[in-house]
């Protein structure tokens, strides 16, 4: 191990000190059973007990796990060395507000530790700029209040996929992290077969703006043109599940298509739509107008999402193939088609012989760079 910014996680832990391991839900594709152990090796060289250490799933806004999907994202071995819990919003403590007014609110399990790790995968992130880093604590193990006071920023251009510069999220999201310090982070970069291909470890901000370069490197792909038609999704399960995680491959295509061209979206959404408040927003609009004034006037964590694909439908049609019914698809203004050469066909009808296509298979790993950027 060799972490940028900070000595060995075995000369930073202390024995007799609580410890936390934050690591992420089963809605991400971070393998925690190959990054874990290394991490309790590393503890254990320290002198630490298992007894001391707690690895806490952060779920954001999710659903809770079963103890079955515990044990399968943290593996047989950790599942049964140290305890595995979830984060829990109606359990956390106050710990201060942002200078942009969030509550950094963390639940008790990290909020009470004497010693925090938090671990996660980078890739880019539509408006914090990049996952990973401090993102383990805001919005992983964060109350929905606090959430939404941060998300509530997305609106601001800075906050996009890629940018750290100036990005109002990310600046709150590691102020954050000011009151309920990282003292480590291990993060490690997937390939699209979501294996790891790079790990940093660390500085919570030094090694985390290490990963985003190497991040830059693999997956920022600078266009020539936009396409008139784009093929995106999320790169399968267990990504694709919902169309709230689909909404992310979504949002990066959207750098790759032209004004009035046609996005194809890939995206089994078996679970339907993920969300009760983005079904909400999302079945209740008239338009998609509606959708867009109402995250200005009253941002509401979950309709952001809703509010996103909004925008999208400004610039692009979006045509989604997905195990969802074809009369709910065409009520949250999208259109339904039952396979990606059905809806390839018929865009191609459109735009004609010589028209320009783009394919991106994993969706919510790769961000277009359009010329005019």
């Amino acid at each position: 191990m060799n972490p940028v910014g900070s000595p060995r996680l075995k000369d930073l832990a202390k024995p007799g000190q609580k410890i936390a391991i934050i690591t992420s839900d089963i809605s991400r594709p971070l393998p925690s059973f190959d990054v874990i152990p290394s991490i309790l090796d590393e503890l254990y060289e320290g002198g630490c007990d298992p007894k001391d250490i707690k690895v806490v799933f952060a779920l954001g806004s999710h659903r809770c796990h079963t103890e079955e999907e515990k044990k399968k994202l943290v593996g047989e071995r950790v599942y049964n060395e140290v305890e595995c819990v979830d984060s829990d919003p109606n359990d956390c403590i106050h710990m201060g507000t942002t200078s942009r007014g969030t509550p950094v609110d963390i639940t008790r399990s990290v909020a009470e530790a004497d010693f925090r790790v938090g671990v996660g995968n980078i890739e880019f992130h539509y408006f914090a700029g990049y996952s990973g880093g401090a993102k383990a604590l805001m919005p992983g193990v964060s109350t929905p209040s606090a959430i939404q006071a941060n998300h509530s920023m997305m609106v601001d251009e800075k906050a996009c996929a890629g940018n750290l510069n100036g990005n109002p999220i990310r600046a709150d999201i590691e102020e954050s992290e000011t009151f309920c310090h990282l003292s480590f982070i291990v993060n490690p970069v997937l390939d699209e077969h979501k294996h790891i291909v790079y790990c940093v470890a660390g500085d919570v901000t030094e090694a985390h703006r290490a990963g985003c370069r190497y991040l830059d490197k693999m997956y920022r792909k600078p266009l020539k043109r936009r396409a008139d038609i784009v093929i995106v999704s999320q790169g399968g399960a267990p990504k694709d599940a919902n169309l709230y995680q689909t909404q992310k491959a979504l949002d990066n295509s959207k750098y790759a298509v032209k004004d009035g061209g046609t996005i194809i979206v890939i995206g089994a959404c078996n679970e339907g739509l993920g969300s009760a408040k983005f079904e909400e927003w999302l079945t209740t609009a008239q338009t998609p107008d509606e959708l867009i004034e109402r995250v200005r006037k009253d941002f509401q964590l979950g309709g952001h999402k809703a509010a996103a694909i909004a925008m999208v439908l400004k610039h692009a049609k979006i045509v989604l193939i997905s195990e969802m019914d074809d009369d709910f698809v065409r009520s949250i203004f999208l259109e339904p088609m039952h396979s990606a050469q059905e809806a390839f066909d018929e865009a191609y009808a459109r735009y004609g012989e010589d028209c320009s296509v783009i394919c991106m298979p994993f969706g919510g790993a790769t961000l277009p760079i359009p010329p005019e950027e």
